[in-house]
């Protein structure tokens, strides 16, 4: 039964008077009735004092039942008064005030104007509503709310991104986006009035209040005065000056800012190559364009879509027919794939000539289906996988168990290398509901028939693949146990990941990796994009199952992935669009015919590609030994030699 009457603004005398003689009444509620002032429970007598109902709060009965069954007596609703109150029995310990008094402070703390003002502007900042945001600025203004540097940034990234958060093509984005730019140079001076210290994220956010104004030399000087602040920019400090000269084809000015980056050691990633590459291609800055595509090739490899017509536009052009050399040393450009690594020469543009553009894809050996030119495998130096597995070992000590990998690593020590590692849990789960030990034993089988060693491959298994569910089965106990005399089976231990053990032990071993894994989580992130991405398109061997064919292995390709330029000058730049495995992946292949036709002094320049090439490519042109050596054993016995070598 609720309150029947209702609540008045303050209690007189005799309601306080009325509040004692009823104390039996109080005990029994369900309600409790408190301020934001004062409540007083003497804790022998239980008499209630001061009482100052400005609000009712309403407990649920929850609270009530929760862990406080023991301290109180029978409820019942008091409903001839306008107030009540829960109070504890005599016999009641402590706990219960702790609990109320906890729950008042929080509430009392939320209400303090500085607390409610950063949790609404905070939740404005999540939603994107710039609008209300400006009304809790100019309120804190007026209430003369503290206002610190936390509060200016999120005010000034919602000014400088109301369009972006809103939509486009709107009026009233285009409203907001004015009021934006308005208020946000204002608050940024307003910010330096109150002497509130800048930080990266305010030049940002002003710097992209620049850009809106179209005005990216004030961006650029934003990011010039960060630095007299001693603030390390971040690459999206430069975005709004960069793509602002950009945009509007300003590409001396954007090659400077591009040079800030570098000087910064700030390092530009495909967006920002992509913009410098159009904006060199619409001025017709032929060198650039080059310079650009070999940037792209160190340090993005496969280029998203409109990356690709972005390069497809430059060949296309009337600006690229006349870029290039019309004679050049053969010699020279064979010194220059030597020293690059192979895939690439680095002397500029070969010919001239009209540029003949498609989109084509790549046979299995690497040959273009197009143009024919075969592509090359660029070789990984061993110092470099060396020096990696070594920083990964140092990472997965920081987020393991360090003396459970320590472990791990003397127990390879004495049973390794392995040609193979196997990540079990994703090869046992392949189409299966549970692990299916049948499934990765006859993947384990295979690989070893293929093993030049003709030694069963490392298998990796978590603890909880190991012991209880199917593994308890016993035709699953014997393959477990098999695995285990064989030394071909580690048990990685409770609470560990297992991914950091299966990818050190293929790493280390420098041996292939068997895993449907994309490895593009957070922990893959963290060994950076330049050589971890080279090792995985060298190393990782994927697999299908289907009914008709039953278990594919999709081997390594006995060529790199990655933009290549050829001897003769042709350029073929791999997209992202395809995976190979059901799809093969699409290719711009850019030629011209009179860069196919080398200099008298190039005799036997075809295969220059050949001797540059890495020990890790023989074997991928078809010989009377080759052809009958299946691709995924020529890649084990490769990976062997290597291994042999170092």
């Amino acid at each position: 039964m609720g309150f029947a009457g209702c609540c008045c603004s303050s209690l007189s005398s005799s309601s306080s008077s009325l509040a004692r003689n009823s104390l039996a009444f109080f005990t029994k509620s369900q309600y409790l009735f408190l301020t934001s002032r004062t409540i007083n429970f003497t804790r022998r007598n239980s008499i209630i004092t001061n009482l100052h109902h400005d609000r009712l709060l309403h407990y649920p009965s929850s609270l009530h039942h929760r862990d406080c069954t023991s301290f109180y007596k029978k409820s019942s609703h008091l409903s001839t008064v306008a107030i009540s109150a829960k109070v504890r029995d005599e016999s009641s310990s402590n706990k219960t005030d702790v609990v109320l008094t906890k729950k008042m402070q929080k509430k009392l703390r939320f209400e303090a104007p500085e607390n409610k003002f950063k949790f609404n502007l905070e939740m404005c900042s999540r939603h994107g509503d710039l609008i209300e945001a400006l009304r809790l600025y100019d309120d804190a203004k007026i209430q003369g709310i503290k206002i610190t540097q936390h509060h200016y940034n999120m005010l000034l990234y919602l000014c400088s991104s109301g369009v972006d958060v809103k939509g486009e093509g709107d009026t009233s984005d285009e409203n907001v986006s004015k009021l934006g730019l308005e208020r946000g140079f204002e608050i940024y001076k307003q910010m330096n009035i109150d002497k509130i210290a800048p930080n990266e994220a305010t030049f940002t956010s002003v710097a992209r209040l620049a850009a809106k104004m179209e005005d990216p030399e004030m961006a650029f000087d934003l990011i010039k005065k960060m630095m007299s602040y001693e603030i390390v920019p971040k690459l999206r400090s430069y975005g709004p000056a960069l793509y602002g000269f950009c945009k509007k084809g300003e590409a001396d000015k954007a090659y400077e800012v591009d040079a800030h980056m570098v000087d910064s050691g700030v390092i530009a990633e495909e967006p920002e190559l992509a913009a410098l590459l159009q904006v060199s291609s619409s001025v017709g800055r032929g060198e650039k364009v080059y310079e650009l595509l070999h940037r792209l090739r160190s340090s993005v490899r496969q280029v998203v879509e409109s990356t690709a017509e972005i390069v497809e536009d430059w060949f296309k052009s009337d600006k690229s027919i006349d870029v290039g050399k019309e004679n050049w040393d053969m010699r020279e450009v064979k010194n220059g794939v030597v020293k690059g690594g192979g895939g690439w020469h680095g002397i500029g543009w070969l010919g001239k000539g009209k540029w003949n553009v498609v989109r084509t894809e790549m046979n299995e050996d690497g040959v273009c289906r197009t143009c024919g030119e075969k592509l090359v495998c660029i070789d990984i130096d061993p110092l470099e996988t060396k020096n990696f597995a070594t920083s990964l070992s140092n990472l997965a000590g920081k987020r393991e168990v360090k003396a459970e990998f320590n472990k791990f690593q003397e127990w390879l020590r004495r049973n390794g290398p392995f040609d193979a590692v196997i990540d079990g849990a994703n090869i046992g789960l392949l189409k299966a509901r549970d692990l299916n030990f049948a499934q990765l034993n006859r993947v384990a089988n295979r690989i070893r028939e293929l093993s030049p060693s003709k030694k069963l491959p490392l298998i990796i298994l978590h603890s909880r693949r190991v012991y209880g569910g199917p593994a308890e089965k016993p035709i699953n106990k014997k393959l477990i146990e098999s695995w285990q005399k064989s030394g071909a089976l580690y048990t990685t231990p409770v609470g560990s990941n297992d991914d950091w053990y299966w990818l050190y032990a293929a790493v280390s071993c420098n041996s292939l990796l068997v895993t449907n894994d994309e490895m593009r989580d957070h922990l893959f992130q963290l060994l950076g994009t330049n050589f971890f991405p080279r090792w995985k398109e060298k190393h990782q061997v994927r697999l299908s199952v289907s009914s008709e064919k039953g278990l594919t292995f999709h081997m390594p390709p006995p060529y790199s992935i990655v933009i290549q330029e050829s001897e003769g000058g042709s350029l073929h730049v791999p997209t992202v669009t395809g995976d190979d495995i059901e799809n093969p992946r699409q290719w711009v292949c850019a030629t011209r015919a009179s860069a196919s036709v080398a200099p008298p002094s190039t005799e036997g320049s075809s295969r220059a590609s050949a001797s540059v090439a890495p020990p890790s490519t023989e074997g991928s042109t078809p010989s009377a030994e080759g052809s009958n050596i299946s691709l995924a054993e020529k890649t084990l016995r490769k990976l062997k030699l290597s291994n042999s070598h170092s």
